[in-house]
């Protein structure tokens, strides 16, 4: 193995987890893809090099833990500890970045950087204090960018810059203001319960005090709020009709219409009236809003606004969870794109954990039904509790906090409204 001598080589294999695996005769997966790359390569350059390649990884950030629990309340607590002496330090410095940064560049505003993600965690003391992007640095943007709900990519643009410069007094107060919320949802939610967090657009599956499984979501946009609410979600519809509620209507489809008079056809989407009796769209007089007094119905389909499922639960808001024909809006950094309802990516993963308990809806069968495209309604032989909540900063432990932009300015705080201010 060329390039390293025999010192820094068992350093290197120690510090990147191998050394004690190849002893005991048993190399993890990671740790093996890690060996045979070195082994593959015998001319990669001196210990430093080596080490600092590994370091652009991103760390892991995400626990098991469920948001609603009381240990995340103890976690919470001991942030603001934390983040109490920050603040009594004077908190850390504004970033004033003249570059988009990446690995290898200098700037003076890298050192402002370093300061930046020691103080808040992201980045160890010892990391030196150079001008230089390295790939310590790169890994700590990433782990920050993790905690704040981005994808971790290193990148320091207008909504990364923005979250870096929250000052520390503010994220503090946001602490503050979560752990009252998280106080009152922290008794016992339910062996098996789902919870939606609104500002981070995620789900949490949740089944004896371990996240079971996690869904990214779509929310509510600013205009057309997901609202807080507890309910039991009871039916699950696959192959859903949809029923378009009076608001999409006068607000969406009606404006619609007038432009594009084929829009209804084209959509799958049936008139009716009152009583049931089917009403052509030519006969209807799209200058009005008369249209409210219909029925609007999507026929089951591809194009169906709800796709493939639905998810039931009582509720005054008249919202509820389902799937959605526009997949890609899942891969968007901001995804507050719905009416109010919650759309749910990899919605046959959590449909079959609801249906786990009912007798005859395995995954095959609810795969078989889907397929056929005809409206099946389910209901679960015991209902699940469902929590739409808001969160926007959490705890999950080992110094790991989490923070999401107030999306509905609910924290009462203009500069952690980030999302709507910085794209």
């Amino acid at each position: 193995m060329s390039g390293f001598g025999k010192t820094s080589r068992r350093s290197f294999l120690k510090h990147a987890g191998i050394l004690g695996a190849v002893a005991a005769g048993v190399v993890p997966a990671r740790a093996q893809d890690t060996l045979n790359e070195i082994l593959q390569s015998p001319r990669r350059g001196n210990w430093d090099d080596q080490f600092d390649a590994v370091g652009t990884r991103a760390p892991e950030v995400k626990s098991r833990q469920p948001i609603l629990s009381p240990a995340t309340v103890s976690y919470v607590e001991r942030a603001i500890g934390t983040y109490r002496g920050i603040v009594a330090q004077g908190g850390w410095p504004q970033v004033n970045l003249t570059q988009r940064l990446k690995v290898g560049s200098k700037d003076p505003a890298v050192r402002q950087l370093r300061r930046r993600l020691v103080i808040s965690g992201d980045l160890p003391r010892n990391s030196g204090g150079s001008d230089v992007f390295d790939t310590f640095l790169d890994a700590a943007v990433k782990r920050f960018q993790l905690r704040h709900g981005m994808p971790a990519d290193g990148v320091i643009g207008n909504v990364t810059l923005a979250a870096l410069n929250v000052p520390a007094d503010i994220r503090l107060g946001q602490l503050e203001t979560n752990l009252v919320r998280l106080r009152s949802m922290s008794g016992f939610l339910g062996d098996r319960y789902v919870m939606v967090n609104i500002p981070a657009a995620e789900i949490e599956a949740v089944e004896n005090g371990r996240v079971a499984q996690n869904h990214k979501a779509i929310v509510g946009r600013i205009e057309r709020q997901t609202p807080i609410l507890n309910s039991k979600i009871d039916q699950v519809i696959l192959n859903p009709y949809w029923n378009a509620p009076t608001s999409i209507i006068e607000k969406d489809i009606i404006p619609l219409m007038r432009e594009d008079p084929t829009y209804l056809t084209r959509n799958s989407i049936r008139l009716f009236d009152q009583q049931g009796n089917e009403v052509p769209p030519e006969m209807v007089d799209w200058s009005t809003n008369e249209a409210v007094n219909l029925r609007f119905r999507q026929d089951p389909g591809k194009i169906n606004a709800m796709s493939s499922t639905k998810i039931n639960f009582a509720n005054p808001h008249a919202v509820y969870m389902h799937d959605t024909p526009q997949q890609s809006l899942f891969g968007q950094l901001l995804r507050f794109e719905s009416s109010g309802c919650v759309r749910v990516h990899n919605v046959r993963e959590l449909t079959t954990w609801l249906l786990r308990d009912t007798p005859g809806w395995s995954r095959n069968q609810i795969e078989a039904v889907i397929a056929t495209g005809e409206n099946t309604e389910v209901e679960l032989a015991e209902p699940v509790p469902v929590y739409f909540v808001y969160v926007s900063a959490w705890s999950t432990g080992d110094g790991v906090v989490h923070f999401r932009d107030d999306i509905y300015g609910r924290d009462g705080v203009d500069a952690l409204m980030l999302s709507s201010t910085t794209l």
